[in-house]
């Protein structure tokens, strides 16, 4: 056996941003090197997702808790994985899938299954002596992300902007409570108002003009009986036609630069005729819609649907399948954003793994909440230790978008 082989697993219960139970996994090598995951968990999630295994029990968490999950990983897992070695991170993420046998990833946990993988990823870093970002993506790997906030520069003025728009929401005498993403939630009556309230904000500290949009507006939630529900704006109910019509209205007033899940899931007819209206000037992104597949995301492929996905490792399960999405994102032309989850953890892995696979985009919510800043932060390190070599894309990690 090597140093560098899996010695102990072990999972845990802990809490993630949101008061709600999630899984945690260290993983020791036979050197003595540890690697620690904190599994994140979404609220927004598509049907097509992989399992996230919660027990169900409602005395426990209101049914949410993860102990079956954590179970699998001290058992089952731990005795499949214990032997291989972390410098075959593909060995070991095919051994957690076939030891699962299922297509979602239901029998074992997704959540399991991911924090097993990710915690191996640390340890083996940790055990070569090398940071994460450089341990997955190699001695190339350079680029620093956009950050949707929203690389230091970037931060600073997302931060900057972020604070001045509490000032224009008091102002109007609307909540400044921020939500599970560190964001704003105020009741605003419409798309345009929310726009140019963050815009406004950005003119106050004199970054008008380089401050963009992306708009996410998670269409699946809003479809219903065939149409997209508006509560806010009286019940209206608008046709995916419709839609289109009004995402590129907006495009025409305002700097939209990126759309996430314009449309629902299912509606591939729709998201084939956004993305020829559309496709050749906006950012079209695939979150519900893709959910990391990489069966889903060539479907879109071949169909011309969308061009960009964004990458939710905990929607697919493993390290080495959201790496092979990326790649197949990048052999065929589409963006890619690295995201975090609704519920997130201090779990910084989606830093270096954007840095890792030169992505160029990240979202992971407002500088607000510590489980978001954590993120930042350590893309600050990142910068920091990359010193001359990182390379901040800027406006390129956009091309489509008119300046």
């Amino acid at each position: 056996m090597s140093a560098s082989s899996i010695a102990r697993v072990h999972g845990r219960q802990i809490l993630d941003s949101r008061g709600n139970p999630t899984v945690e996994v260290d993983v020791v090598l036979e050197s003595g090197a540890t690697g620690r995951a904190a599994v994140p968990s979404g609220a927004s999630t598509g049907q097509f997702e992989a399992v996230e295994l919660r027990d169900g029990d409602p005395r426990a968490y209101g049914g949410k808790s993860v102990l079956a999950a954590v179970r699998n990983v001290d058992t089952e897992i731990a005795d499949a994985v214990t032997g291989l070695d972390a410098e075959d991170q593909r060995a070991l993420d095919l051994r957690l899938i076939e030891l699962d046998g299922t297509k979602n990833k239901s029998r074992l946990g997704a959540n399991a299954i991911l924090g097993v993988s990710l915690a191996t990823a640390k340890a083996g870093a940790a055990d070569a002596g090398v940071s994460l970002y450089r341990w997955i993506g190699g001695v190339s790997a350079h680029i620093l992300p956009v950050p949707m906030l929203k690389l230091a520069e970037a931060l600073r003025i997302g931060a900057e902007t972020f604070h001045a728009l509490k000032d224009v929401l008091h102002e109007r005498g609307l909540s400044t409570g921020v939500g599970d993403e560190g964001g704003f939630a105020p009741e605003l009556d419409s798309t345009e108002a929310a726009i140019e309230a963050v815009l406004e904000a950005a003119e106050r500290v004199g970054h008008r003009e380089r401050v963009a949009i992306a708009l996410d507006p998670a269409s699946t939630e809003l479809y219903r009986d065939g149409g997209y529900h508006f509560e806010r704006e009286g019940g209206v109910i608008r046709s995916a036609e419709e839609l289109i019509d009004l995402y590129s209205t907006l495009a025409d007033r305002y700097p939209v630069v990126s759309i996430e899940d314009g449309l629902a899931e299912d509606e591939w007819g729709a998201w084939k005729a956004m993305t020829d209206r559309l496709g050749d000037r906006i950012q079209l992104v695939g979150d519900d819609l893709f959910v990391t597949n990489v069966e889903r995301f060539q479907r879109g492929i071949d169909e011309g649907v969308a061009n960009a996905i964004l990458v939710k490792v905990n929607q697919i399960g493993t390290l080495t399948e959201s790496l092979e999405a990326i790649e197949l994102a990048r052999e065929n032309g589409y963006g890619v954003v690295i995201s975090h989850r609704s519920g997130e953890t201090e779990d910084t892995t989606i830093s270096d793994l954007v840095v890792a696979t030169g992505a160029g985009q990240i979202k992971t919510g407002a500088p607000s909440r510590s489980d978001r800043v954590a993120k930042y932060n350590q893309l600050l390190r990142i910068e920091e230790e990359l010193g001359a070599a990182a390379v901040y894309p800027g406006w390129q990690a956009f091309p489509r978008a008119e300046r």
